[in-house]
């Protein structure tokens, strides 16, 4: 399955990123900004013409994606759980 398949609201579980050439620029770069295998991923939204760009949060950061780049990004097979939500108590032991 790949990400531009996804509609909002899926989450999912990047398992790669194609590669289209060798040294591909890319793929690199989606790589180095965090799309790598075992990360959660959502789709957030969709833009308004043919659902270009897509909008999609990988850990706690959001990217605009266009349907080409997001076709590139392969997910396994099991869809991953929403993450958990921290309520102020969880948060509590994280204050320095």
């Amino acid at each position: 399955m790949r990400l531009c398949d996804l509609t909002p609201g899926t989450h999912a579980v990047i398992d790669g990123i194609e590669d289209t050439q060798a040294l591909d620029p890319v793929a690199e770069r989606l790589r180095a900004l965090g799309f790598v295998r075992g990360e959660d991923i959502q789709v957030i939204a969709l833009g308004p013409v043919h659902g270009d760009p897509m909008a999609v949060r990988v850990g706690h950061t959001r990217f605009a994606l266009r349907r080409a780049e997001a076709a590139r990004v392969m997910l396994s097979n099991g869809l991953a759980a929403p993450p958990p939500v921290m309520n102020g108590a969880e948060g509590a032991a994280c204050s320095l």
